[in-house]
């Protein structure tokens, strides 16, 4: 038995396959099933899990691009900008970041110059947000 935590053993075989199902979870945690539940629920309800999602290669897709768009904000307006993006249907995630940038928002469009509309059209529109950098995803690598 291995001396990682249940709970960390779940969430690695749900990082490598969020569609397994209990029994394959339980299986390759070293668990039963009925753990694999209480600690699936529990990491829920915590906040430990906030969804389930598919990983896609944006290369596959024939009629959409995927682009990381870094975006620089006053930070005298922080708050309403960010809830401002987060209420815009062509992000798709947004995260706060350390990085570059204040806001990396993950942005589908069907061509560069439909997220160059986007970005210009919706992004920046928006009082505060003062630069957007976007950076094109284009092989799915690992």
């Amino acid at each position: 038995m291995s001396t990682t935590s249940t709970a960390d053993r779940i969430l690695s075989v749900l990082e490598d396959d969020a569609q397994a199902s209990y029994a394959e979870i339980a299986d390759r945690a070293g668990v039963s099933k009925p753990t694999v539940r209480k600690y699936i629920r529990q990491l829920e309800d915590s906040g430990v899990i906030v969804g389930y999602s598919a990983d896609i290669d944006p290369k596959k897709l024939s009629s959409q691009s995927i682009a990381f768009v870094g975006m620089d904000v006053d930070s005298g307006r922080y708050v309403e900008v960010t809830r401002k993006l987060q209420a815009l249907d062509s992000i798709e995630s947004l995260y706060t970041s350390s990085g570059d940038h204040m806001l990396m928002a993950e942005v589908r469009a069907g061509d560069g110059d439909e997220l160059g509309t986007i970005i210009a059209e919706e992004i920046l529109a928006i009082d505060g947000v003062t630069a957007a950098h976007p950076s094109f995803l284009q092989e799915r690598l690992k």
